[in-house]
């Protein structure tokens, strides 16, 4: 049986939740710069400046659900389903405008400081993410974002005036989202844009490196300010399967576990594999490491990993002829054993048992599941209901699945915060149709809606799952 500590819950972002994306302070990050429509995917990957594009265009973040002024209505809404804990992140951009301040924004501590507080009186222990896909603009323009050296300065600034303001109410630290997203959209995960004369792999494992060197810092610092609390790395997790059993298509697909795993060797085992090494000698790469970067690594790693489980990838040598449309920024292949969402993504509940294995031998560190969830498409009746019975069946499905990875493979996990607790702005997209909460937002992909909050079918079927400690899980037996 799951432990009676185990944490249920939900997740979110700041820049797909809060808007009021230039009130108390704020300054712009790159998710502001992030259009819905046809350009996003491009400035997504770094291939296009976003000041490259026309004017009018739509930005979802700057309303998103306004977050920022219903956080307490939504946490009422958290703790009536019961929620154990909440993860949320910060809005880096919040707390120094720019990211060249050398004080905090005092009214963007006092906004969180009121989140913490607001989920601490309902007994939700917040789970807090310090950088989820977030970038002040400054820090974009004056250093190029990770590019440069000079960002691991900043990022210890910010993270020292989180631990120092949220010591002892903060058990819970994430250091950066879905890191290895890097490999995918530079710009939405970091901020970094690829210029046409720039080689992308030095770009790429440049800012990885300082990254890296920021999470470890970042680590020490919280280990020296509040040694209660512990920090966690965050991997954008999901099996690579050989296509058939040709060694070829065994090969490609081991080399995607690699540069998937890459990144979380360094903060769970504090030094760079001897693959990604070999890799940057081959290719010319030069990160200009420092002994005093490496000792970093090695004495400051995670304390658990944290990641987050959509679906399984495939990968195939030859992909001619192969469907590769999956919906996912990591690619692969079309894996045809398996069914599908409206926006192309594999469900795959046994690929989450067999990923969960995966991390565990890998670094034997307690795992925490920190997103898993279904976009689609939800309609609401006369009545003000909706049935999405899709989502309870998925949800159903994977919380199975990781209840056998502790029950019968003895693997130790935190918690599982589903995505996502209430419908927010999809990352990918930039939509509000493509829908993972339980609670419903009135508002369409252009901003059109009241913002109303309704709650789902699946908010009273989690709620049942909390108050069994996941032993109830079928479609039928919960009351709304």
């Amino acid at each position: 049986m799951i432990h009676k500590e185990f944490l249920w819950g939900g997740a979110s972002a700041a820049n797909q939740i809060e808007g009021a994306y230039l009130e108390g302070n704020k300054g712009l990050s790159n998710i502001d710069l992030l259009p819905y429509g046809e350009y996003r995917l491009p400035i997504a990957r770094g291939v296009r400046k976003y000041s490259d594009v026309p004017e009018g265009l739509y930005y979802p973040s700057h309303e998103a659900i306004d977050f920022y002024h219903h956080y307490k209505e939504d946490i009422a809404l958290l703790a009536e389903m019961g929620f154990k804990c909440f993860r949320f992140s910060i809005a880096w951009s919040r707390i120094f405008p720019t990211g060249l301040e050398d004080e905090p924004n005092e009214e963007g501590l006092l906004f969180y400081e009121s989140v913490i507080n607001e989920l601490l009186r309902y007994n939700i222990e917040p789970i807090v993410t310090i950088c989820h896909f977030d970038v002040p603009k400054g820090l974009m323009d004056e250093f190029g974002s990770w590019k440069s050296r000079r960002m691991i300065d900043r990022y210890e600034k910010y993270a020292v005036a989180l631990f120092n303001r949220f010591k002892g109410k903060v058990k819970y630290w994430i250091s950066f989202n879905e890191i290895n997203m890097l490999l995918h959209k530079p710009f939405t995960a970091a901020g970094v844009t690829i210029d046409e004369n720039e080689k992308r792999n030095q770009v790429i494992f440049t800012a990885a490196h300082h990254m890296l060197v920021a999470s470890a810092l970042a680590t020490k610092r919280l280990r020296e300010i509040d040694p209660d609390a512990q920090m966690g790395c965050m991997l954008a997790a999901g099996e690579y399967y050989p296509y058939s059993c040709a060694p070829e298509d065994v090969r490609v697909a081991q080399i995607a576990n690699q540069e998937t795993f890459f990144f979380i060797d360094v903060q769970a085992r504090g030094e760079y594999p001897r693959w990604v090494i070999q890799k940057f000698e081959k290719e010319n790469i030069h990160l200009n490491v420092t002994d005093e970067e490496i000792q970093l690594l090695k004495e400051n790693t995670v304390d658990y990993i944290s990641f987050s489980y959509y679906a399984s990838r495939t990968s195939k040598a030859n992909t001619e002829g192969v469907d590769t449309n999956t919906g996912n920024a990591a690619g692969g292949v079309v894996n045809p054993h398996l069914s599908r969402s409206e926006w192309g993504w594999m469900i795959d509940p046994i690929g989450f048992r067999i990923t969960i294995n995966s991390i565990w031998d890998r670094y034997q560190k307690p795992l925490f599941i920190v997103e898993n969830g279904i976009g689609a498409r939800d309609k609401v009746e006369v009545d003000g209901k909706i049935h999405d019975q899709y989502r309870i069946a998925y949800l159903s499905a994977h919380i199975r699945a990781f209840k056998e990875a502790i029950e019968e493979d003895g693997i130790p996990i935190l918690g599982y915060t589903l995505w996502s607790a209430i419908d927010l702005v999809s990352s990918s997209e930039g939509q509000m149709e493509k829908r993972y909460g339980l609670i419903y937002v009135d508002k369409d992909d252009q901003g059109n809606g009241s913002l109303k909050r309704l709650k789902k079918d699946s908010f009273y079927w989690y709620k049942k799952v909390i108050e069994t400690n996941g032993e109830e899980l079928e479609l039928d037996n919960f009351q709304k």
